[in-house]
């Protein structure tokens, strides 16, 4: 068949088949609801979406130059296609942090995703279990860790840890996450304080000033001691401490001890973008980090994450499991993230406008979507295995 052999089956799962179940479909005349180029959705979804939610999503900090200095990044890379190689048979599973998984992503860590669906958070974490890929679920979510976790069933979870103030709330969080069956803790390191965001701030537009992303705070006990009165009889109060404890610009990299000291399982620093940082957390008894800049929400003028990829990777990736994310948007651009370096990449915003657009089968199309061609891109540059790509292949 033109473009590929689809009756030799593949180690793992035939991500590539989806195109023909696509045009296999088509014959019926039906078309896909959401596009396949996946950089099509955040227009889709400005039209589509009000200003503040989208404008939460796509927003960056300052003049946007961090998120454009991402994509610059990734582009200035180029596929070399190699000829004349037997492609019949890829793999894209890879071994992430103690787990075997069928294609080197995960869904990043987004908040308050109940301004885009209503189903949010537990909608997300379904289509990431139904294409067997880890779901981060984020500190800041509209629905309690809880609940994610039984919408998710047996689905690979992760959770992420916006590092507050209060040692007991960030005690209680690692040990409900734990209770809930998530097994790698993903801690942001770059959020201490909130950046300038001028979308929302034309917009005076933050989720949490409206308990909006606060679910697992308002739900947890060592919260919940702090307040005078419990949340439903005072919800500005328990707004207002939220606020007050969220972010901690005095955290060092010492503090990591206590971490280490209440999460047995895993534990990913994300938001590095040096190679002496990845080396501390190395020397800290972390396991792993993610070459990230917020998607270029926290810093502007920031270096683009492609550009610090390779730095971070040859420091520690021999040691630790190095992830990437920021600017992640095409299949391409996880073949350019693998071969410089990272073991897999963490897509944002893509699956949160996929969320907006058409709630969980939207999420599944931006998964199955990029995966989909992820392989086709790999199997057309003259390669078979995900976890092998090298330098090499780009020049």
């Amino acid at each position: 068949m033109l473009g590929g052999d689809i009756t030799d089956p593949e180690p793992g799962k035939d991500w590539a088949a989806f195109q023909y179940e696509i045009y296999l479909n088509g014959m019926t005349g039906a078309v896909p609801r959401l596009p396949a180029d996946l950089t099509r959705l955040e227009e889709l979804a400005e039209a589509r979406l009000g200003p503040g939610p989208v404008g939460y999503v796509a927003g960056s900090a300052g003049n946007g130059s961090t998120e454009r200095a991402n994509r610059a990044a990734l582009d200035r890379h180029r596929i070399v296609p190699r000829m004349l190689r037997d492609v019949r048979r890829r793999n894209l599973s890879v071994e992430l942090l103690g787990t075997r998984l069928p294609a080197p992503l995960a869904l990043a860590p987004i908040g308050v995703l109940s301004i885009m669906h209503p189903d949010a958070e537990c909608a997300a974490a379904r289509a990431a279990a139904a294409q067997g890929v880890p779901f981060i679920l984020s500190s800041a979510s509209s629905t309690p860790m809880e609940r994610v976790a039984e919408a998710m069933g047996d689905g690979e979870r992760w959770f992420q840890l916006y590092w507050g103030k209060d040692r007991e709330v960030t005690r209680s969080f690692l040990d409900r996450a734990r209770t809930c069956g998530f097994t790698a803790l993903v801690v942001t390191l770059d959020t201490p304080l909130l950046a300038w965001r001028p979308r929302d701030l034309d917009q005076a537009y933050l989720p949490f000033l409206h308990g909006v992303g606060t679910a697992n705070y308002f739900t947890d006990p060592a919260f919940q001691a702090g307040l005078a009165k419990p949340v439903h009889e005072d919800r500005d109060a328990a707004v207002l401490h939220f606020v007050q404890m969220f972010g901690d610009p005095g955290k060092t990299w010492e503090d990591l001890a206590f971490l280490r000291e209440h999460w047995d399982g895993p534990i990913v620093l994300k938001g590095v973008l040096h190679p002496d940082d990845a080396r501390r957390a190395e020397a800290a008894g972390m396991d792993g980090v993610v070459v990230s800049n917020h998607g270029g929400r926290q810093v502007g003028g920031s270096i683009g994450a492609a550009d610090a990829l390779p730095g971070v990777a040859t420091a520690v990736g021999a040691r630790l499991a190095v992830l990437f994310d920021s600017g992640v948007r095409t299949g391409d651009d996880v073949f350019k993230a693998l071969a410089l370096g990272a073991r897999a990449v963490l897509l944002g915003r893509p699956y949160a406008y996929g969320l907006g657009l058409d709630g969980q089968p939207g999420v599944e199309h931006v998964i199955r979507s990029l995966l989909a061609e992820f392989e086709l891109t790999m199997a057309l540059s003259g390669h078979t295995d995900a976890a092998g790509l090298t330098p090499d292949a780009l020049g």
